[in-house]
C-alpha cells in the first residue's frame, strides 16, 4: 500500500527524543536514567495498599488543589504559584507550547538535556543553542547569544554534566534576559543550593522540581513547577484536562508528608556519591564536579568501548556519542553494593 505522509513536515525531518535504555530484565545493575537506589517512602506503599479502587470512576482534581497546597506551604509560595504535571517532561512541554512557535524561538545550553530542542521541533520553533565553555560552565556573553529567544531552558544543576552554575550569573540572566527563564531544578535535592527564591524577585523566572530523582517516584510521573501566578494561569489553559491522575495524587501526597525518609535517602546517596568518585579517581577517571545523584566521568580508556564493556557484564550507565560528551560517560549514583559492583567491573575491564 502507498503511504503518503499527512505530518507538517518539520515531524518527517525531525529525530524523536531517545530516552535512556529501559532493560526488560532485572539481571541488570541500572546505572543509566538517574533513578533513585531506594524504594519510595514507606507511606507511598501504605498509601497504595488503602486506596479504594473504586474511586477510580470518578476524574481526578484537574488542578491538584490538595498537593498544590502542601508543595506551596512546604517552599513559601501560595498555590496560585504552583501547576503540576505528569513529570517534569509536561511541564516543559507546557511551558515550550506557552512561549515558542515559528516567530518566538527557545534558547538552551550545549550539552544540556537533550529533549529541549526536541520540544522546540515539535513546536515548530527556532532553537538557539548555546555552547557551554570547555569546563562547561556558562559563557560570558550569553545573553548577546540567547538574544531573540523569548524561552530559555536551563538546568541547573546541569544534565549531562553534573555541575552546578553560580547563582550569580543565573541571577543576571533572570534579571536581563527578555523572556521567560525556565531553571529545571530535576537535581536540586542533592546540589548545595537552588534557585527558588528568585521566583520572587523576578516575574519571568519558573522553577520546575519533579519526584522522579529524590523522591523514588520515576515510575509514577510526578512534578510541579513554580511561578507568578499570571504565568501559572496561562500554563493551567495549555495543560491537558486531567494531567495528573487521581493515584499520581494520592501517593505524591504521601511522599511529601515523610520528610525524614526523604532526607534519609538524599544524605545516603550523596554520601554515595563521594565513595564512588573516589573509587574512580584512583582508577584513573576524569571526574566533573557533581551536584546530582551522578556522575559525568572521562574513562582512561575509549569511553564508548568502556560503556560497551560494561553492559557485557550486566552493569547499563549513559553514552551520549555527541562532539563535547563522546569521551565522557554518566553514571547514576547506586547502591552501595551497586557502585562495589560497577568499581570491580571497572577495574576489571582496566586491567585487560
Amino acid at each position: 500500500m502507498t503511504y503518503t505522509s499527512y505530518f507538517r513536515p518539520g515531524i518527517d525531518a525531525m529525530e524523536g527524543y531517545t530516552p535512556g535504555e529501559q532493560p526488560k530484565t532485572m539481571d541488570i545493575i541500572k546505572l543509566n536514567t538517574n533513578e533513585s537506589p531506594f524504594p519510595p517512602a514507606p507511606g507511598v506503599k501504605q498509601a497504595l495498599l488503602d486506596f479504594e479502587t473504586v474511586r477510580l470512576r470518578r476524574y481526578p482534581d484537574p488542578v491538584s488543589s490538595v498537593l498544590r497546597e502542601e508543595i506551596a506551604a512546604m517552599n513559601g509560595y501560595g498555590p496560585e504559584n504552583i501547576i503540576t504535571g505528569n513529570g517534569s517532561d509536561d511541564l516543559l512541554t507546557i511551558l515550550t507550547r506557552c512561549f515558542t512557535d515559528e516567530h518566538r524561538a527557545m534558547a538552551c545550553f550545549d550539552p544540556s538535556y537533550s529533549l529541549y530542542p526536541t520540544l522546540a521541533n515539535l513546536q515548530g520553533a527556532p532553537c538557539i543553542r548555546i555552547p557551554l565553555t570547555d569546563d562547561f560552565d556558562i559563557p560570558d556573553n550569553v545573553l548577546e547569544q540567547a538574544a531573540g529567544a523569548n524561552l530559555f531552558f536551563i538546568a541547573r544543576p546541569n544534565a549531562p554534566t553534573g555541575n552546578l552554575f553560580a547563582k550569580a550569573k543565573m541571577e543576571r540572566i533572570c534579571a536581563e534576559f527578555k523572556g521567560i527563564v525556565v531553571i529545571d531544578e530535576a537535581y536540586a535535592d542533592f546540589s548545595r543550593d537552588n534557585c527558588m527564591e528568585l521566583v520572587k524577585k523576578y516575574s519571568n523566572v519558573v522553577i520546575t522540581r519533579t519526584f522522579s530523582k529524590s523522591r523514588s517516584l520515576a515510575g509514577l510521573r510526578f512534578a510541579f513547577a513554580v511561578a507568578h501566578p499570571k504565568i501559572i494561569e496561562g500554563m493551567m489553559k495549555m495543560k491537558d484536562s486531567y494531567n495528573v491522575s487521581m493515584l499520581t495524587q494520592v501517593l505524591a501526597l504521601a511522599s511529601l508528608r515523610d520528610p525524614g525518609y526523604f532526607e534519609k535517602c538524599v544524605n545516603e546517596i550523596k554520601a554515595n556519591r563521594e565513595v564512588l568518585a573516589e573509587g574512580l579517581r584512583k582508577l584513573s577517571f576524569g571526574i566533573l564536579p557533581s551536584e546530582t545523584n551522578f556522575l559525568f566521568v572521562q574513562p582512561p580508556k575509549n569511553a564508548k568501548k568502556y560503556f560497551e564493556d560494561l553492559k557485557l557484564k550486566n552493569i547499563v550507565v549513559r553514552y551520549f556519542p555527541m562532539a563535547r560528551t563522546c569521551n565522557y560517560v554518566r553514571i547514576t549514583v547506586g547502591s552501595a553494593a551497586e557502585n562495589a559492583a560497577l568499581l570491580k567491573a571497572t577495574e576489571e575491564i582496566l586491567s585487560c
